[in-house]
């Protein structure tokens, strides 16, 4: 069971989202990502008012993720996206994404606000962004 309803399309879905948007930063920063992703379907705040599935999450537009452009995100998932999947949907959460909603990889220091979200640190090379507790109490 999971912090959200998910299928193994779900699963796979999300597998390939965590590999195209940070394999460069290992398992902890795949693992992020799909914190990022739980999050953004967990929430029903924000951008993400009505985001139901991973699907709707993965696929938003605008809104979305620029990975879903690129042929990279459709090879097929590998065991171990797969288990960072299952471990995000199951509610593992790690800091700083635990509670964010969006990331991004700047050209340098990660600034403090992004489009008026609040850094909440950094990992290798992406910066994660959390609402105000207020905005968006689900994610808390």
């Amino acid at each position: 069971m999971g912090v959200i309803a998910y299928t193994e399309a779900d699963v796979k879905l999300l597998a390939r989202l965590l590999r195209a948007e940070a394999e460069g930063d290992g398992n902890l920063g795949m693992l992020m990502v799909g914190n990022v992703g739980v999050n953004r379907v967990l929430g029903n705040c924000l951008d993400f008012k009505d985001i139901t599935s991973i699907r709707q999450m993965v696929f938003q537009n605008p809104g979305g993720f620029e990975a879903t452009q690129k042929g990279y995100f459709y090879q097929a998932a590998r065991s171990n996206e797969l288990n960072l999947a299952r471990r995000a949907l199951k509610g593992e959460r790690q800091h700083p994404a635990s509670n964010a909603l969006w990331f991004f990889r700047p050209g340098g220091d990660c600034p403090a606000q992004w489009y008026n979200q609040w850094n909440s640190g950094r990992f290798k090379s992406h910066c994660f962004y959390i609402p105000t507790e207020s905005d968006c109490p689900s994610v808390y």
